[in-house]
């Protein structure tokens, strides 16, 4: 099959999504009014509360969002074939992910810029509110050591992505100044985002240069060295003003992002390489070398981004409701980033299926599992001699995809002798897309970690208290950091996916009593309906996950520990779920049976304006 019309067909299908479904959430379900107030304005403190343009914002929330989920989920669910994961994408990102974000953000502008659980506490009552807490810090901590660890898989032994990323750091730190302390009243975007993108590209080529050169051994490291590195990234990047790193950075990141997404757009639609997987493999029915079981349940979690992701709801109500500047400005970061992410998703499963499944298989498989399948390469030597690295065997998904984006890149006219470049370029664009995520993510978790102990101990819930900060930092990266350095992709990707998609469940389940509560019953199926498919098939998998994947390790001499935990804390997981789903259902029962709602929850807004269904 050729991917020009599914290439075509996934662009047009999201512009639709995006011109109608969007405006309707918008105008019917939301109703956003640019006269209130949002939290950016209203809290304004030039460290956490900062009113950003609407696009620099979206550079913000898009790179926080769109992690290793897109990438390496569709490439280890190629294994089943092209077409379950193209659907699940397609079908997932416009009716369940981008509605969870969107309404997800639009929840948390209008209850102060808070966090999920704290929407979980005003809109269902104080024990969902815990419930919620607890459940999401553990998922949290989850979800990083799973964006994290394909990241350590990608940068160990590269010292040209260790210096490319290395040098996005002081980058955007410049452009942070530049951008918000050069004009005072104003943020300058032009100046900064033009001299930041010049910079970055020099900062690649550089790459190549050091990589050759006597120096690269300094920038050498070992799996483990690399986990250490980007723990100490993680606190700083978490403790500092988020205008200083955080938002340049991601803001920075986001052009060589959308740059190269839309370079591999060109690339599929001039290039149109044929689909060489089935439709549907033979693995479908489990038993394969990447994912062990079925396709359903396990294929709604190893994509766990880029059709709907529980960590999004996490930056939706953490860091970017904190920054809009309107209410309106809501739909293009909410619901528009994550079709973003989608379009990403789908570009990774065309490049990982349009690879032989030899050469696929090859690298992510060991060579003694290998072996078992009764396949041979086809151009894996070759493809191995031009990167100049032995590709066999490097699981992890992000080898083969970086393989895959750049067969299609050296397509291009004028590029086939540059396959070498475009390899170590896409091990980069992958590197950098998820850090920008880990670094949103622990800041959020820190502002999670904060309101759990501040339950205890008031004072730590002040975001402004550098003790409390400093503290709940070293927790956060600390445990996500372990989980790095004692883990490895077989055992945090499935935690992590279904960890991740059962977050998604707990802020639907939450979403969906915000609607009911504000009156908006006629259009909760909004959110009931995709929450009840994701509930469904997430369960299933976290059950099937305990039985088949962690609790085996008890019994594998030296790996007691890992299976207790990883067993432990699926559990947690799933009970979490369960209670909230039992919690939210009984407050929208209470609501449409007439009983007052929660003293701080949002209810009916007080002026509701029919706002024009437009695509902008």
């Amino acid at each position: 099959m050729n991917t020009f019309p599914v290439m075509l067909a996934t662009l047009c299908v999201f512009a639709l999504a995006y011109r109608y479904y969007s405006a309707f959430v918008a105008a019917k379900v939301l109703v956003l009014d640019d006269r209130r107030v949002t939290p950016a304005h209203h809290y304004e403190d030039g460290h956490n509360y900062v009113p950003s343009p609407k696009w620099v914002l979206f550079g913000h929330h898009f790179a926080a969002i769109a992690g290793a989920g897109p990438l390496v989920g569709p490439t280890l669910a190629a294994q089943f074939g092209f077409a379950p994961g193209f659907l699940w994408i397609l079908l997932g990102a416009i009716f369940a992910g981008c509605v969870h974000d969107f309404i997800v953000l639009v929840a948390s502008i209008r209850h102060h810029g808070r966090s999920l659980a704290d929407i979980a506490r005003t809109e269902a009552g104080p024990w969902a509110g815990l419930v919620t807490m607890i459940a999401l810090l553990f998922i949290l901590l989850v979800t990083l050591a799973g964006l994290g660890i394909v990241v350590v898989n990608a940068l160990s032994n590269s010292p040209w992505g260790v210096f490319t990323i290395a040098m996005t750091i002081p980058i955007a730190i410049l452009m942070g100044l530049l951008m918000f302390k050069s004009s005072p009243g104003r943020v300058t975007i032009a100046g900064p985002s033009t001299l930041g993108v010049v910079l970055l590209l020099a900062s690649v080529v550089a790459g190549r240069w050091f990589a050759g050169s006597a120096f690269a051994a300094t920038l050498t490291f070992n799996a483990h060295q690399i986990t250490i590195l980007i723990v100490l990234y993680g606190f700083v990047a978490s403790v500092l003003p988020v205008w200083f790193l955080l938002e340049p950075r991601d803001y920075l990141s986001t052009y060589m992002k959308l740059g190269t997404i839309a370079l591999l757009i060109l690339g599929v639609l001039v290039v149109h390489p044929d689909i060489r997987f089935p439709m549907v493999a033979e693995f479908a029915n489990g038993g394969g070398p990447i994912i062990k079981g079925k396709l359903f349940p396990f294929l709604f979690v190893t994509i766990a981004c880029g059709a709907i992701s529980g960590f999004h709801s996490l930056i939706s109500s953490g860091t970017t409701p904190k920054m809009l500047d309107k209410e309106t400005d809501a739909r293009p970061i909410g619901y528009g980033a994550m079709l973003c992410e989608g379009t990403v998703a789908v570009l990774a499963l065309i490049a990982a299926t349009a690879m032989h499944p030899g050469d696929y298989f090859a690298i992510n498989s060991t060579p003694a599992v290998f072996s078992s399948l009764g396949m041979q390469t086809v151009e894996l030597a070759s493809y191995s001699r031009e990167v100049g690295e032995q590709l066999a065997g490097r699981t992890g998904g992000a080898v083969s995809l970086a393989i895959g984006m750049a067969q299609i890149f050296r397509g291009l006219p004028g590029m086939h002798a540059l396959m070498s470049y475009w390899y170590h370029y896409a091990i980069m664009f992958e590197a950098l897309f998820i850090l920008t995520t880990v670094d949103t993510g622990t800041r959020v978790a820190r502002y999670v970690m904060q309101e759990v102990v501040g339950k205890v101990y008031h004072p730590f819930a002040n975001t402004h208290w550098w003790p409390g900060n400093v503290t709940a930092t070293t927790l956060v990266v600390l445990s996500w950091g372990y989980l790095i350095y004692t883990g490895n992709i077989s055992t945090i990707w499935p935690l992590f996916g279904t960890g991740n998609q059962l977050l998604a469940t707990i802020a639907l389940a939450v979403s969906t009593t915000f609607l009911v509560n504000m009156g908006k019953v006629k259009y909760a199926w909004v959110t009931a309906i995709p929450m009840c498919f994701v509930a469904v098939t997430t369960l299933t998998a976290g059950v099937l996950g305990i039985r088949t994947i962690f609790w085996p390790l008890t019994y594998q001499p030296g790996k007691e520990f890992q299976g207790f935990l990883d067993s432990t804390l699926m559990g947690i997981f799933i009970l979490g779920v369960v209670l909230v789903l039992i919690e939210t259902g009984r407050r929208c029962w209470k609501t449409l049976h007439g009983e007052p709602l929660p003293k701080e929850a949002f209810g009916k807004p007080e002026e509701e304006l029919e706002v024009r269904l437009s695509c902008c």
